[in-house]
């Protein structure tokens, strides 16, 4: 944080860019004539933000972060939309992050405290929640959405409209083209669920037999002949996972999925 805004000379504002209070603009960095840029932000050199873009206070961008650019879609032809950031997010080296188009919501939107790391590509009307870690090099295509506190490991690719739950783990490399239901890992190329993620459960505050009744859960849907959204249409595994919110959680994500669960690893 600086104590006043500072812009580098070499740094080109256009004229109607709005910029908040100690912000800090490095050499040769870009700022479009529509982007809003809140307080106490931090520009290295080499940054490019451009369109339509909103952005809240403390977020840091690392050189040669490209933010709201044309999106990689033939359908688009110019339209305003949007960028819109939130607050506390760390763009490392060569972010990526394209503007929505008019098929969606017109906007591509990313939530709080999230962790972005080299390379990382967000696609046009992507939708991140708060607290997302996406590690170096994974590509999210257009349509995506991330819910709270997922994390993605490295060199991980994930296609259009695939929607990954709260809390969950995917490992490095996978190639993701079904939802993720919440709270469970995944990995492969092309991925399959492994089991539940532990770990960030436990950090949520639930104690061990609302864990281990969410590991049940798992195990009892995965060795069903059913499918994973017939599973959870039994009365009976509503009745007898009533109680646990993490359970109802996923019940729920699992009916909303429009394109399929991802299979169990065999």
């Amino acid at each position: 944080m600086v104590d006043e805004t500072f812009i580098h000379p070499t740094a080109i504002i256009e004229k109607g860019a709005e910029i908040g209070a100690r912000v800090s603009i490095g050499a040769y960095s870009i700022i479009g004539a529509n982007v809003k840029i809140g307080d106490d932000c931090f520009i290295e050199p080499h940054v490019v933000i451009n369109g339509h873009t909103e952005i809240d206070e403390r977020n840091t961008f690392h050189s040669f972060s490209s933010i709201g650019a044309t999106p990689q879609d033939l359908s688009y032809k110019g339209e305003p939309t949007r960028v819109q950031i939130g607050k506390n997010n760390v763009f490392r080296e060569f972010v990526s992050i394209s503007r929505g188009t008019m098929k969606q919501d017109q906007i591509t939107q990313i939530g709080n405290d999230g962790v972005f790391m080299a390379y990382v590509h967000l696609g046009h009307d992507v939708q991140i929640g708060n607290g997302v870690r996406i590690v170096n090099a994974c590509n999210l295509a257009g349509h995506v959405k991330i819910d709270d506190g997922a994390i993605l490991s490295g060199g991980t690719n994930v296609s259009q409209f695939v929607t990954i739950g709260k809390g969950a783990f995917i490992g490095g490399s996978s190639g993701i083209d079904r939802d993720i239901p919440c709270y469970t890992t995944a990995y492969g190329n092309r991925v399959k669920l492994k089991g539940i993620n532990i770990v960030g459960i436990r950090r949520l505050g639930f104690d061990k037999p609302a864990v281990s009744e969410v590991v049940e859960f798992f195990r009892t849907m995965e060795a069903s002949a059913l499918s994973p959204r017939a599973f959870v249409e039994q009365k009976e595994i509503l009745v007898e996972f009533s109680e646990n919110k993490i359970i109802k959680q996923m019940i729920e994500f699992i009916m909303n999925s429009k394109i399929g669960i991802a299979p169990f690893m065999s």
